[in-house]
């Protein structure tokens, strides 16, 4: 199992990503969240198996979001099983 956090930039925020990214969520086998970052950014957690979870990131490049996605930081671990469903944090 991984875990993975990713940190996008770009046009991110008030545009319904986080609500896009949940409902992507769902075609995959992953858990998680999904928050907006005080300085404009917005963070994924997932975690899942790495092909699964790799799977997901595809989903959401190729989903309409990739328009509004100017860069992305991806941070591998190992999964802390900690999570649970896959949510917004607000």
């Amino acid at each position: 199992m991984q875990r993975v956090t990713v940190l996008y930039s770009g046009r991110v925020q008030g545009i319904g990503f986080r609500v896009t990214v949940q409902y992507l969520a769902r075609g995959y086998d992953v858990t998680g969240t999904v928050r907006n970052l005080p300085d404009g950014r917005v963070e994924v957690i997932a975690e899942g198996l790495r092909e699964e979870v790799e799977a997901f990131l595809v989903g959401i490049d190729e989903s309409e979001l990739s328009g509004f996605i100017a860069k992305k930081d991806v941070n591998w671990q190992t999964a802390q099983g900690n999570l649970r469903g896959f949510a917004i944090i607000h």
